[in-house]
């Protein structure tokens, strides 16, 4: 099959086949279709010359809100994406199994972008979350719809990769874990991993961390106090090491107020990196401290993260703890997404949720976005 798009000379960084060399990626029919130095063209094949550039796997945002339009927190998946470097958007618990529907068929199918979701366990999904009204629908338990949850996720599974649910003081009130004993029964029911968040208790860390099975994710996971996974003593808690030990995956989802360098520079110190790096991009933290995708993987780089391994837990590990193993890397065969990024040299400052503020070295930034074999951004 000739060659649709050829990027050309880009330093490959694919930490999937733990390659990073000077190379040249084709695709052909929507995959990857060869990697490898030299590749010919066709009299019909679009060549890319992007030698200034590093070419990975089409990042993964693993935490978004992208519910444009049915949520008040939700933003633009397509204009976010072009901006972020990000070719899948994962839209976690935006939309419940009462506006599913809505969301499949208004947002998701008109988005070139890939967006798949974790279905929330709550009948209309994060419904209350906005600069004036802020709603833990996880308080309510009326709100809770197993049933229809399960019967939605299964009708669902080209979209939904999973079922989420948000507990603690903000989100679930005094029910503590209760809405996470029914989301975890719901993902039992439907064979998918679940996704929780968590913010100040009840419940602690420890009793969420405790419920979740191999393959579950706990997002926020690099929270500030309180209900952080480090002790005043710098070193990881126990529970989490354990967590990790059985298979429980930790994501960042940065946001609006749920990341901080204290926390972050406690866990990398003990070698404790984030399974996936997220952004948990909604309407109240796209303007900061979260702002996009690459500025969230860009504090890990500064904070001592190899380019790598920041990569990794925005492409592979993002696509392994979906469940999508077509996602995330450049082995030909693959979905025939990719990313282009530069990281600049200079003094940039970022913020953390709690004010505090890291003049970093390095900022990596989104240069241009493959989608299906297909050059996207920028024209």
């Amino acid at each position: 099959m000739p060659f649709d798009l050829i990027l050309r000379g880009g330093r490959v960084v694919d930490p999937s086949q733990k390659l990073d060399a000077v190379t040249d990626v084709a695709f052909a029919g929507g995959k990857v279709a060869a990697v490898g130095s030299g590749l010919k063209a066709d009299p019909g094949t679009e060549v890319r010359d992007v030698s200034r550039y590093i070419v990975t796997p089409g990042l993964i945002d693993l935490h978004t809100h992208v519910y444009w339009g049915g949520t008040s927190l939700g933003i633009d998946a397509e204009e976010f994406c072009r901006l972020s470097g990000v070719t899948t958007a994962v839209d976690t618990g935006s939309a419940g199994p009462g506006n599913f529907a809505g969301f499949r068929k208004h947002v998701i199918e008109p988005s070139q972008v890939r967006i798949l979701a974790y279905l929330h366990v709550s009948h209309a999904g994060i419904f209350g979350f906005s600069h004036r009204i802020m709603v833990g629908e996880s308080e309510e338990l009326r709100l809770m719809n197993p049933i229809e949850a399960a019967k939605v996720a299964d009708e669902n599974r080209d979209l939904i990769v999973g079922i989420k649910v948000r507990v603690g003081l903000h989100s679930s009130g005094t029910s503590g874990a209760v809405p996470l004993d029914i989301a975890l029964e719901v993902a039992n029911e439907v064979g998918m991993p679940l996704m929780a968040h968590i913010d100040h208790p009840p419940p602690s860390y420890e009793e969420v961390l405790a419920r979740l099975r191999p393959g579950d994710v706990l997002t926020h996971a690099f929270r500030p106090f309180p209900n952080t996974p480090a002790t005043a003593q710098g070193t990881v808690k126990r529970a989490v090491l354990d967590a990790r030990e059985r298979g429980v995956l930790f994501d960042i989802g940065h946001g609006k107020g749920s990341f901080a360098f204290k926390t972050a520079r406690a866990m990398l110190a003990n070698g404790f990196y984030p399974d996936t790096i997220s952004s948990d991009i909604h309407q109240l933290c796209i303007d900061g401290p979260a702002f996009d995708q690459v500025t969230t993987m860009s504090k890990f780089l500064c904070m001592g993260m190899e380019l790598s391994d920041v990569v990794a837990a925005s492409t592979v590990n993002a696509a392994m703890a979906l469940r999508r193993p077509e996602l995330g890397s450049l082995k030909p065969g693959s979905v025939g997404d990719a990313t282009l990024v530069t990281v600049r040299q200079g003094q940039f400052d970022y913020e953390d949720v709690v004010g505090e503020h890291l003049i970093g070295d390095r900022k990596i930034a989104s240069e241009g976005v493959v989608i299906g074999g297909r050059w996207w951004h920028p024209n």
